[in-house]
């Protein structure tokens, strides 16, 4: 079974019976994986991909965002209420909804 650098750091850790575990690998892992692919400009990222999608408009007051209608690609469901006039944002995707009535 082939591990990564990181899980067996973590391995390594909990065997010389430390109660406290150094996460500053992950965190300089993540850093550099996220500095790496940051450094392409041609391609946008993913709030700006999802913040050129327009406001979805729907009728009632209430909105479950489920991300996709394919279960495996979504994320839980969130119940969003509309009752403002700007457009209110799901927590998990990043998808805009606002009531019919207030556009």
């Amino acid at each position: 079974m082939a591990c990564s650098g990181v899980l067996k750091s973590l391995i390594r850790s909990s065997y010389l019976g430390s109660t406290t575990r150094n996460f500053s690998l992950v965190s300089n892992q993540v850093s550099n994986h996220t500095a790496k692919w940051m450094q392409d400009t041609s391609k946008k990222s993913p709030m700006e991909l999802i913040n050129e999608v327009p406001p979805i408009k729907v009728e009632g007051r209430i909105v479950a965002c489920e991300g996709d209608n394919n279960p495996a690609l979504g994320h839980p469901i969130e119940f969003i209420c509309l009752d403002l006039k700007e457009p209110t944002i799901c927590k998990y995707c990043g998808l805009r909804y606002v009531q019919e009535h207030h556009h």
